[in-house]
Parts: C-alpha cells; structure tokens; sequence
C-alpha cells in the first residue's frame, strides 16, 4: 500500500484541489477501492454558478487512481468516460467512491460514483480504463 500512498503525496493536480483521501485498499479478491472528499470552492464554478465539469472529472479521476494502483502495480488511464446526474454547488462537499470491477492481463475498468455528501444524491457516474506500465 506504500506506493499508492506515496502516489498520492506526490499528487499535486489533487492537492491543489484540496482533495482528502478517506480511504484506499484491496478487496479479499485483490480489486481495488478508494473514497474521497472535495468542498467545492470559489475557483471550481463556472459562470452558470455550478460546479465546472472538469473539477467533478478530476475528483473522480483521482479516486480512480487510487483505487487502480492499490494493488502495487504503477496502473495509469488509458480512458474515461463521466456522465453529470445533477449539478454540484458552491460549498457542497462531494465524496467520490471508486472500485476496480474487472482486471484483466495489464488493463482494468474502475467505477467511481460522486455523491453529495449533505443528501447522498449522485452527482456523477465516471467509468476509467486502466493499464498497467512497467
């Protein structure tokens, strides 16, 4: 679990979004899962006064990092795909839940849900393809 954490760390794209890692781990079958958090601020609406969809893409896409490199293996995006359920406001604070479905020689796909914390309402589905380097 090392290398993830110290992915993680080193994540600076994450970081300055202010993104908290709740949790990372494997499941008894070696998959991978992961949950964070985000408040969204001032910088991350857009001019309909929503959450812009590249700030809910890069929380997603972060948890499914963290949930594809569980296993110690350097795993990158080979592809994503989000579809927006509900707009995110200023101030809502989004948690977003991933887990590895399949993995398959060097590739995988990982869900991530992104849900409003005050309500539970889903605010977006995101679907990563993955592959594992070196």
């Amino acid at each position: 679990m090392s290398h993830v954490r110290t992915m993680w760390r080193d994540d600076r794209a994450s970081a300055a979004q202010e993104i908290e890692l709740l949790d990372v781990g494997l499941y008894d079958d070696g998959r991978g899962h992961a949950r964070t958090r985000m408040q969204l601020r001032e910088h991350q609406v857009n001019g309909h006064d929503i959450a812009h969809g590249g700030h809910i893409f890069l929380l997603a896409d972060s948890t499914f990092a963290l949930a594809c490199n569980a296993s110690g293996h350097t795993t990158v995006a080979s592809g994503g795909d989000i579809s927006f359920v509900t707009a995110g406001r200023l101030g809502d604070v989004l948690i977003a839940e991933a887990s590895e479905r399949v993995t398959y020689g060097r590739s995988g796909i990982t869900d991530v849900t992104v849900r409003r914390e005050s309500d539970g309402e889903v605010v977006a589905e995101f679907r990563g393809r993955s592959r594992r380097i070196g």
